[in-house]
């Protein structure tokens, strides 16, 4: 049970009805508009009921929501009260109940078992966060498209960004939500805030930020990746983090800046940084958005790609709370300690100098226990940690924080001291597993797949501290033993060897071997990086799998609270590992350079698969199916040395964007794929339908019920011209 059920009772008790020996629907509806939607909407209920409640009794929700809330005063209201609101959050759920009006006898006996959420009429169902809520599972409870249909959906409305400047922008990656008949979405490279209806596309509003200098120095421009929509006691709020490094609150009706939030709507999040001694000023900005809950907004950081940094100094990337209300700095959660603190002594040299650690792509939280889940990055820089001796505490990490306090419930580093670029690079999931046991569930870069009880931080499978290679690069510092989750099992390929190479004819193999020879394999995920042209073996760096980008990244994954499945999209794709001393370009020993990724006269170093989804029981930690993400491409295909030879379906080298619904899983294939939408069978992977789209799926399908129909939300990009977001619905 989530603590939105906390807040939902907040207040009550200054509301006026006649109570009885029944439990009344419309009387709960009433309490909830008047004193409750300001932080909810009903159409939550039907997901948290069926993630947590199914198949337990009226009473036992009955019970909990009495002995337990309002938080700061619980067992506070009526029985009666409390009879009326289980009431109201059981029809809203679509639990069948036999009136409006009921026995308390007959509430308390009740199976909780959600319906169908109905194909006609006038019910919603609303996409409120990023990945769908707080949660990040990325489903949703709707089936009016199905299987039977989905290969019929046609265009509803789409949105071209042309006019969203300075100048169109190409690719975009942006991921619409949409609330009570209204999408919001970003358009632009100064990140344009646009409202939209959700059923015909037309424009509501728009806002667009001026930041002048701050734009033209950001180092993360463009539309970003979404916004933040937060109902705070009844002002509709939109938060956004613009590109020159600012937390605005817009009126989510009329797209005004709120003018009670922070200096008219702005906080500067320039403004308490920590930054190096020296005192330049470093680059941070950020291109996700922030997290709302509960009164608080919490904003992260990102930094310039850390391959080739000018120096080993940074500013930090502390993570920090607002109120959401006023924009005052509730806390500042310091990912790289101050000495004295927790965490400090894996610093071995300090960490006055380092910066980045970061969380520069979307949170999660946990209503019932109070806590937002950051996936925290690496720091300065990404291939050389020589300046940082240590296993840098909470670099690479999976942390809980008291959203209230910002203090440290737990953390889990899931690579020490990291020189691989190994970014925790995703919303960490909370899940309800089947059972009935909680999990928080963390994918990585290098496919390791970790899942945490979401109170304590104990894995809920064994983890093992293995040995793992050690560097030759002087100067550098390496960890004895990094962390390997011993279930569930890697979802893409780890590491390089002879085996990986790719083989399609023996022309190929011979070709693959050569191109190899200039480089040492990698014999596991934390084989460390080498020198280019290292003056012992002479080798140019060493071949790695996954690069550092996946493996899996931001888009995360999504969950399924129905069957336990977890469904991940990753790719496979080489990279290498090759320093240099380059004094000119920067100050630190060793930055990236020298080498290029080598192929095969452009046919990849590896064995296909070269994307990926994987299908994982989160229950027993078993992968259930694997398939390619997307066909062959053609340059692959039609390439001189393939003639005539059958290589079967490789995938792309794409990640996808997933969606879950009740019985489908859709999938776009992302940057560099076709432009289709793929919707599959959920329980075996079998391909539904394969839907031509007017570019390629780049941002995260959404999906929403509105007025009784659903739509299918995306943002595509082709080359040539502006970005644009696509609804589908049946026709």
């Amino acid at each position: 049970m989530s603590r939105v059920f906390v807040l939902l009772i907040l207040g009550l008790c200054g509301v006026a009805s006649a109570y009885g020996q029944s439990a009344s629907v419309t009387r709960g509806e009433e309490v909830f508009q008047a004193e409750c939607s300001r932080c909810h909407v009903p159409v939550e209920m039907d997901a948290r009921l069926r993630a947590r409640w199914v198949g337990r009794a009226g009473g036992d929700l009955y019970n909990f929501i009495r002995t337990t809330m309002p938080a700061e005063t619980p067992g506070s209201l009526s029985n009666a009260q409390y009879m009326d609101v289980t009431a109201f959050i059981l029809s809203a759920g679509h639990v069948a109940l036999p009136a409006a009006e009921i026995s308390n006898e007959q509430l308390t006996a009740i199976s909780i078992e959600p319906g169908e959420i109905a194909a006609t009429g006038s019910d919603n169902y609303d996409w409120t966060h990023f990945h769908g809520t707080e949660h990040a599972n990325r489903y949703a409870p709707l089936e009016q498209i199905d299987a039977s249909n989905v290969a019929g959906l046609k265009e509803a409305w789409h949105f071209n960004t042309e006019a969203f400047g300075p100048a169109p922008e190409a690719l975009s990656v942006t991921t619409p939500l949409m609330v009570d008949g209204r999408v919001y979405l970003t358009a632009g490279a100064t990140r344009n805030i646009v409202a939209l209806e959700a059923d015909t596309g037309q424009i509501l509003w728009m806002w667009r930020p001026d930041e002048g200098k701050r734009f033209d120095e950001a180092p993360r421009k463009g539309s970003g990746k979404g916004l933040t929509f937060y109902n705070n006691n009844g002002q509709e709020t939109i938060y956004t983090i613009t590109p020159g490094y600012y937390l605005v609150a817009l009126d989510a009706k009329t797209g005004r800046e709120i003018e009670s939030f922070g200096d008219g709507g702005w906080v500067d999040l320039m403004q308490g940084l920590r930054f190096p001694p020296n005192g330049q000023a470093y680059d941070i900005g950020m291109s996700f958005m922030p997290l709302a809950i509960d009164g608080v907004v919490i904003s992260g950081a990102a930094h310039l790609v850390g391959m080739r940094p000018a120096s080993a100094a940074n500013v930090k990337g502390d993570i920090r709370g607002f109120d959401a209300t006023t924009g005052e700095l509730l806390w500042t959660f310091k990912t790289i300690p101050e000495p004295g603190e927790p965490g400090s002594e894996t610093w071995i040299s300090g960490a006055d100098f380092t910066g980045n650690a970061g969380v520069w792509s979307a949170m999660s939280a946990d209503e019932e226990l109070g806590l937002v889940y950051l996936p925290v990055e690496s720091a300065t820089g990404d291939r050389f940690g020589g300046d940082r001796p240590g296993a840098n505490l909470y670099t690479s990490s999976t942390v809980a924080v008291d959203y209230k306090t910002g203090k440290v419930r737990w953390y889990f580093q899931t690579t020490h001291h990291d020189i691989w670029d190994w970014d925790t690079p995703a919303a960490p999931i909370v899940a309800t597993l089947p059972s009935g046991k909680k999990a928080v569930i963390q994918t990585l870069k290098q496919s390791h797949l970790f899942s945490f009880d979401p109170e304590t931080g104990t894995p809920l499978f064994p983890v093992e501290e293995r040995s793992v290679p050690q560097t030759d690069v002087p100067n550098e510092w390496t960890s004895l033993t990094q962390p390997f989750p011993l279930k569930p099992a890697p979802y893409d390929r780890q590491g390089f060897q002879e085996d990986d190479l790719v083989d399609f004819t023996p022309e190929i193999r011979t070709m693959a071997e050569k191109a190899a020879s200039r480089f040492r394999f990698s014999e596991s995920v934390f084989t460390p990086p080498s020198r280019f042209e290292d003056p012992v073996d002479g080798t140019q760096g060493t071949l790695h799998l996954p690069s550092s980008t996946g493996g899996s990244n931001w888009e995360g994954a999504a969950y399924d609270p129905d069957t336990g499945i977890l469904y991940v999209p990753s790719r496979t794709a080489t990279s290498v590992l090759s320093l240099t001393h380059e004094p000119d370009a920067s100050t630190m020993d060793y930055i990236q350079g020298g080498s290029r990724t080598p192929s095969v006269d452009g046919i990849p170093l590896v064995k296909p698969p070269y994307g990926r989804i994987t299908a994982i029981d989160m229950e027993s930690g078993d992968h259930k199916w694997m398939i390619v993400n997307g066909d062959t491409p053609e340059e692959i295909k039609n390439h001189p040395l393939l003639q005539g030879v059958d290589i079967g379906r490789t995938g792309k080298p794409t990640r996808s964007g997933l969606l879950l619904t009740k019985t489908l899983l859709f999938a776009g294939e992302g940057v560099g794929g076709d432009s289709v939408l793929w919707a599959f069978d959920k329980a075996t992977g079998e391909t539904v339908a394969k839907i031509d789209m007017p570019g390629v799926v780049t941002g995260l399908p959404i999906t929403y019920m509105y007025d009784g129909k659903q739509y299918l939300v995306m943002t595509v990009s082709s080359r040539g011209e502006a970005a644009r977001v696509v609804a589908l619905t049946l026709p």
